[in-house]
């Protein structure tokens, strides 16, 4: 959607955030964040299945800034929090036609307990309810298993699998595309809380 008064978006998801879950806190993130959010991103095994490498400190401090000086109306990156405890990002980029891509990363620590399919479901919820999204999809390298496994569990669907398509970290990369439209979001919450 094109928002006309920035003002009103700044207040109107200024409001929506920080989004709270049964165990998890999804907030905007803060100069502070940086040891934290490098803990994760300066991990070969967390970045394996990215287009980019470990991050210095000084990249992710760069990142940071760049998330938190980003217009809310183009999309949020997210801090993840487990009892104040920054445990990875989640986010969702908001682009033409009413659709929008979504993201996340985990530590691997805290990996295997549900957190990545919750946070990434609050945002699904925000993605559609607040920024009125058709359509969002997420894209991951095929062998990532613990990522398709997440998307599988929100209902999205595998609607494209592309054979090495690309060269990434010095070898041919696959990717699969999932996706979910905004009726079939609603559908299915609703069906969750009839149950």
């Amino acid at each position: 959607p094109a928002y006309a008064d920035t003002d009103f978006v700044k207040v109107w998801f200024g409001a929506m955030l920080p989004i709270e879950t049964v165990r998890l806190r999804l907030r905007r993130f803060v100069p502070g964040d940086v040891a934290a959010l490098h803990a994760i991103q300066s991990r070969a095994d967390v970045t394996r299945w990215l287009f980019w490498d470990p991050r210095s400190e000084d990249e992710v401090r760069a990142s940071i800034e760049g998330h938190i000086a980003r217009p809310l109306e183009q999309g949020a990156v997210l801090a993840i929090d487990l009892d104040g405890t920054l445990i990875g990002t989640v986010n969702v980029a908001v682009g033409e036609s009413c659709q929008g891509d979504l993201g996340f990363m985990l530590h691997p620590d805290h990996q295997g307990h549900g957190y990545a399919t919750e946070a990434a479901s609050a945002m699904l919820e925000f993605a559609f309810g607040s920024y009125d999204l058709h359509r969002v999809s997420a894209s991951v390298e095929p062998r990532n298993a613990a990522s398709v496994r997440v998307l599988e569990r929100l209902g999205m669907r595998k609607e494209a699998h592309l054979v090495e398509n690309d060269w990434v970290k010095g070898e041919w990369s696959s990717e699969a595309i999932y996706a979910i439209l905004a009726r079939e979001w609603w559908a299915r919450s609703a069906g969750a809380c009839s149950t």
